[in-house]
C-alpha cells in the first residue's frame, strides 16, 4: 500500500494515448504519461491518491485465477475493511452508491497474479481535463462526465491514515501477515527483469 505520488497520467497496457489523453494539455502542463504493464483504463494520480497491490502465487490464494473471482475477492476485503456504506464492486470498478471511487488493473500469468487498485481519496476537478471520454466505458457510467462519474473517498471515510491499517486488519482474518522493509527486497529488485512499464514520449 502506498499513499500519494507525483502527478502523472497512467494508462493500461492496451490504452492508446490518442484515445484516452488530452495530449496537448498534458504536454502544455508537463504531465508525464506512463503506460503500465497491466490492463485496465486510464487515471490521473497525484499526492491524494491511495494505492494498493496484491501479488499472489495461484496456489496460495482461494480465488480462482481469473479476473472476476479476483475482483470479487478484493472487493470483499475492501468492503469489510473500509466499512463504507454502499461500497461495492460494479462491473470492473469499486463504487460508492453509483459513483466510482477506485479503479483496478490485473496481470495474470501461469503461476501467479497481480491486482492493483487506484483509490481516489481526493482529487482536483481540473485533473480530469487531462483525460478524454474513453472509447469503452462501463454500462453504469452512461454518458456522465468524469466529475459526475467519480467520488472522493474522503467524503465517506474520516481519515486516510486509517486506510492501510483497516485493510491490514481485515487481511489478518485470512492470512498470516509478516512485514518486511524495502531493504529486505533490494537484492531482488536488482535481478534482471523485463521492464514493460514505460514513459510515453509524445
Amino acid at each position: 500500500m502506498n499513499q500519494g505520488s507525483s502527478k502523472a497520467i497512467v494508462l493500461g497496457i492496451s490504452c492508446k494515448p490518442a484515445l484516452h489523453v488530452n495530449q496537448a494539455l498534458a504536454v502544455k502542463d508537463h504531465i508525464p504519461i506512463i503506460q503500465r504493464f497491466s490492463g485496465g483504463g486510464s487515471v490521473v494520480v497525484d499526492s491524494k491518491t491511495f494505492f494498493a497491490t496484491y501479488i499472489f502465487n495461484k496456489e496460495d490464494h482461494p480465488a480462482k485465477p481469473f479476473p472476476e473471482p479476483i475482483l470479487q475477492w478484493t472487493g470483499s476485503i475492501y468492503e469489510k475493511a473500509l466499512e463504507i456504506k454502499n461500497f461495492s464492486v460494479r462491473e470492473n470498478d469499486y463504487v460508492i452508491e453509483n459513483t466510482k471511487c477506485g479503479g483496478n488493473a490485473q496481470y495474470i500469468q501461469k503461476n501467479r497474479w497481480l491486482h492493483h487498485t487506484t483509490f481516489l481519496w481526493d482529487y482536483e476537478d481540473e485533473n480530469m481535463n487531462y483525460l478524454l471520454h474513453p472509447p469503452k466505458i462501463p454500462t453504469y457510467r452512461k454518458d456522465r462526465s468524469h466529475t459526475d462519474f467519480l467520488c472522493r473517498i474522503k467524503d465517506f471515510h474520516p481519515n486516510r491514515e486509517d486506510l492501510p491499517k483497516q485493510i491490514e486488519e481485515e487481511l489478518k482474518n485470512h492470512f498470516q501477515i509478516k512485514k518486511i522493509s524495502i531493504n529486505d527486497v533490494l537484492d531482488t529488485l536488482k535481478i534482471d527483469h523485463r521492464k514493460s512499464t514505460r514513459l510515453i514520449d509524445l
